[in-house]
């Protein structure tokens, strides 16, 4: 496992990342360059590059590489442009390299490309300082975002002028009493509640007990929908607000890298080469942190069960590797060990390779030939990874759970197999499939990316959080005329 260990480490390291984005700097427009420098800032396998240090170095190689950048068409008029000297209070339960905080970060970034007055604190922060938080604030900052803390009287004055209020993830309803207090019934009429979770232990009365006086929640799935629809009324007898299901697109600059062939071919051979595989080997990739309901552990067993189906037939198939893109090389978990312990039992640690967690996914996706998405119970509320790895044209084998049946459709742009142990054999059948068709592999890889260029690019999804923002708007104008 040493082998292993040493190469995902290695591939964090600042020589090797410095040398795939220089690569990169002579392909890509100078907007991507820059997007690629600052999220290597935040990758957790390398806390020792200086957020500084890493953009400045951008800023100055992008000199160079301008010159022969091609000119970028202007852009269309942008769906949230109505935000404009929009007064916006963003309040996340906590800042972390995680789905939730990186959406409204996203979300931040859009309305302040439109001119909006955009706030943000954070509800939940650990005493001792913190790189991640460090660089990610300093990300917003420069991005013009104001940040302050969320319990002085700066938080509450603002929630009281915003014209919109964002509570991101069901914990970041305790802020509205903690700090608002006697002025909770204020603020209110203008909070839009944008929910993520899809487990249970998020149905509290003290996390969710305003949810029915708020403007409206805003949810990634159409399931996830409705299970917090039926859970609300079951458990807390409570009711919903308005929902609104909004689908999640990916970002602009992940979509110019996935089509720049030059660009994902350069990405490919360093990170295969970081890895120690060869160009024609099969690679399956789960990019997840590494948790039970992430299905790590299950999909090791599949593979596993794979390679040994493709020995029993013996099968012509090009070497097959897992690669598992999450993992905390420092935790020790229970979990963490369980999976080098699995690896080592079955001798297969040439065919499985741990990398650290990561905000830039991009490289990965350009290096691998198929994603697996095996969330376990009611899946991803939506899974972004997903739409990510469809961009890159590349197939999907995912649980037949939660949003990821909103996004794969089945036998077309990937292969649905069930949750949990019953998934174990449905998933290793498919992995062999995959790896035995190239033709089907390709053409689904292909039709996968027909669908993200459908619905599931950046301005899908500014269009269709604009059409809420609008909505929500007018409720809250209406509330607050009532209370004149």
């Amino acid at each position: 496992m040493a082998k292993h260990a040493s190469a995902a480490v290695g591939w964090g390291h600042h020589h090797l990342q410095k040398r795939w984005l220089l690569a990169l700097l002579l392909m890509l427009t100078v907007s991507t360059v820059i997007a690629f420098f600052m999220r290597a800032a935040f990758d957790s396998c390398d806390r020792n590059v200086s957020v500084d240090n890493v953009i400045s170095s951008a800023r100055d190689s992008v000199q160079v590489a301008d010159k022969r950048a091609p000119q970028i068409a202007a852009a269309k008029p942008s769906p949230l442009s109505f935000m404009k000297s929009k007064i916006v209070l963003l309040v996340s339960h906590e800042l972390s390299l995680s789905g939730g905080p990186l959406l409204l970060m996203e979300l931040a970034f859009l309305l302040r490309s439109v001119g909006a007055e955009v706030n943000w604190v954070t509800f939940m922060k650990p005493s001792e300082t913190d790189e991640v938080i460090y660089s990610l604030e300093h990300k917003m900052l420069d991005r013009g975002v104001q940040v302050f803390s969320a319990f002085g009287k700066e938080a509450i004055d603002t929630a009281l002028r915003a014209d919109l209020v964002v509570l991101n993830t069901a914990v970041a309803g305790k802020w509205l009493d903690y700090v608002l207090k006697e002025d909770v019934h204020r603020v209110l009429p203008k909070v839009l509640w944008w929910i993520h979770e899809m487990r249970g232990h998020y149905f509290k009365l003290e996390y969710v007990k305003h949810l029915p006086s708020v403007a409206g929640a805003m949810i990634d799935s159409h399931v996830t929908a409705e299970y917090w629809k039926n859970r609300t009324q079951e458990r807390l007898k409570i009711k919903m607000p308005e929902t609104y299901v909004v689908h999640l697109g990916n970002s602009n600059e992940l979509m110019q890298v996935a089509e720049d062939s030059v660009a994902k071919r350069v990405l490919r051979e360093h990170v295969r080469e970081s890895l120690g595989v060869r160009n024609d080997d099969l690679l399956f990739a789960l990019i997840n942190s590494v948790s039970r309901g992430k299905g790590q552990d299950l999909f090791l067993r599949s593979f596993y069960e794979a390679l040994q189906l493709i020995k029993q037939k013996k099968m012509q198939v090009p070497p097959l590797h897992a690669v598992i893109v999450g993992s905390d090389m420092s935790a020790h978990t229970k979990l963490e060990m369980e999976l080098r312990d699995y690896v080592t039992q079955k001798k297969i640690q040439d065919r499985v390779h741990f990398v650290n967690r990561t905000l830039t996914v991009a490289p990965y996706l350009a290096a691998v030939d198929v994603l697996v998405q095996n969330s376990q119970g009611r899946g991803e509320c939506f899974g972004r990874i997903t739409i990510e790895a469809m961009a890159f044209q590349l197939p999907v084998l995912g649980t037949a759970a939660g949003g990821t049946t909103e996004i794969v459709v089945n036998g077309t742009t990937g292969l649905l197999h069930p949750a949990g142990k019953e998934g174990v054999t449905t998933l290793a059948k498919h992995i062999v499939k995959l790896a035995t068709h190239v033709e089907r592999r390709l053409t689904i890889g292909k039709r996968g990316y027909e669908r993200v260029k459908e619905r599931f690019l950046e301005h899908h999804m500014a269009e269709r959080i604009g059409e809420v923002l609008k909505e929500v708007l007018r409720k809250s104008k209406i509330r607050s005329s009532k209370h004149l």
